[in-house]
């Protein structure tokens, strides 16, 4: 019998998942002030359990602190954006094998010049990778276009699109944000190749 495993996903908007992305103490901010409140609002018996309540978001604190602990410094991550734009094919893409290898992913290299450079394979699910053009002033939506037609192609229902410098041009924002495309480029591509296992 095939076990399946069910994945917790947060809302974006919801109040956790707002906090985890700000800095982390805003989390402890939010706790002082309801126990502020608890003291200032509810009978003395009942503080504590007034208090308690914002527990859950001094958890969510700590785990914002330690994950902004151990990111990255701008200065770190500009460096590597810096070394990723100066690096030739073979080395950027085994620079993305091995990031990815270390994330997890089954990673196999794709032959030619295609619209996808990469199959990224984990826990049954597959996404092509696009990286070739990393190097292109400006990325409007054709390369999209190929990207997703290689997705349709292969059965993957998620695309990434990897460029170290350049714009990206308003429609091919949209585009991708509606073809299940995610655009891997500044902290987020310095942050995917500096991190450990």
């Amino acid at each position: 019998m095939k076990r399946t495993s069910v994945k917790f996903k947060m809302a974006e908007k919801s109040l956790f998942a707002m906090l985890l992305r700000s800095p982390w103490w805003v989390s402890f901010v939010v706790v002082g002030v309801i126990v502020l409140a608890a003291g200032a609002l509810l009978p003395r018996e009942y503080f504590v359990v007034g208090a308690l309540a914002g527990f859950p978001i001094f958890v969510v604190g700590c785990i914002a602190a330690w994950k902004q602990l151990r990111a990255p410094s701008p200065a770190h991550l500009s460096g590597m954006l810096d070394t990723a734009a100066r690096m030739p094919w073979r080395d950027f893409a085994s620079a993305l094998v091995a990031a990815w290898t270390r994330a997890g992913y089954t990673v196999e290299r794709l032959p030619g010049n295609g619209a996808a450079d990469f199959c990224l394979a984990k826990n049954g699910s597959t996404t092509l990778a696009s990286a070739r053009r990393w190097k292109a002033v400006t990325h409007g939506v054709e390369p999209l276009r190929e990207l997703r037609a290689a997705m349709d192609q292969r059965g993957a229902p998620t695309g990434l699109y990897v460029l170290a410098q350049g714009g990206l041009s308003d429609n091919a924002r949209l585009y991708a944000r509606d073809n299940g495309i995610t655009i891997v480029q500044d902290a987020a591509l310095a942050a995917l190749l500096l991190a450990k296992a």
